[in-house]
């Protein structure tokens, strides 16, 4: 992830969250979001202009390649996520384009993800009588086996439903499921590199299981075990997860004025606020 420096002004939680998002995307990818994903979507705009200036970003309802708007608006199927943009492209374009290969990065959350990187945003509880009905994949299932890299993305770690040791429905695949793994399944893709949540960062180790490798300030790695449903495996990194930089927070703010990031967020999490910390950095 980039290394920048750090401000002296204060920001929250929401902010520095998008910010950590954004700085998942490397520069020259070809990065994708998903349907109602505003941190991943606000994130995307943020590398766009911070430090991935070369990408190409694809976006997730509209298909529009590198838009430049005024501001991110409420809603991911907006047409002003068009403006400026400098192709369309046709929706089986984009498929064709995830099947061959061609795209670096897809941002995925939801309801349910375990150790391995597997979501779920299909049904919580028996999938044949489900408690709670979900949105679905919307061809999520197909691209994330064929996309080279995913980053996954939770703000509701905290509730201990969500980082779960079994999704109850397989939506799209992680690393590895019960009938194998990415390349005994014959898929192309090289499954999540990157988690990150309300709580902290994690990576994947070689046998695809998440690992925990950074936290935010306020959190304790007790906090993270007693909300996750699967082993903890910690190794942390305090340079993984720094303050935000004054450009990243200014993109921030001039790229999403009405705060459509902060809809995915607990009431409670908004109220996390930080500053710069002078001399040593924090274990983060």
């Amino acid at each position: 992830m980039t290394r920048a420096s750090a401000p002296s002004e204060s920001w929250t939680l929401d902010e520095w969250f998008v910010v950590a998002l954004a700085r998942t995307i490397r520069d020259r990818e070809v990065v994708f979001h998903g349907f109602g994903s505003p941190c991943a979507q606000v994130a995307m705009h943020v590398a766009r202009q911070t430090h991935a200036r070369e990408m190409m970003l694809i976006e997730g309802a509209t298909y529009a390649v590198n838009p430049d708007p005024v501001f991110v608006p409420p809603t991911s199927n907006d047409l002003a996520l068009h403006q400026d943009a400098t192709y369309r492209m046709r929706f089986e374009e984009f498929f064709d384009a995830a099947a061959r290969g061609a795209v670096d990065r897809m941002f995925l959350s939801g309801g349910q993800i375990d150790a391995y990187g597997n979501t779920n945003v299909t049904a919580i509880g028996d999938p044949t009588k489900p408690k709670v009905k979900l949105g679905g994949g919307g061809g999520g299932c197909n691209i994330s086996a064929t996309i080279r890299t995913l980053t996954l993305w939770t703000t509701r770690h905290r509730s201990g439903r969500t980082l779960v040791q079994d999704v109850d429905f397989l939506t799209d695949l992680g690393h590895r499921s019960r009938e194998g793994t990415r390349a005994e399944l014959g898929y192309t893709g090289r499954g999540p590199d990157w988690m990150l949540t309300e709580l902290g960062l994690f990576d994947f180790e070689a046998d695809g299981h998440a690992r925990l490798r950074a936290l935010f300030p306020d959190v304790q790695a007790e906090d993270v075990e007693k909300s996750t449903g699967f082993e903890l495996r910690v190794a942390l990194d305090r340079s993984l997860l720094h303050e935000p930089s004054g450009s990243e927070l200014a993109a921030v703010r001039h790229l999403d004025p009405l705060g459509v990031r902060r809809a995915e967020f607990a009431p409670a999490e908004l109220e996390r606020t930080f500053a710069h910390q002078h001399g040593p950095a924090c274990a983060c």
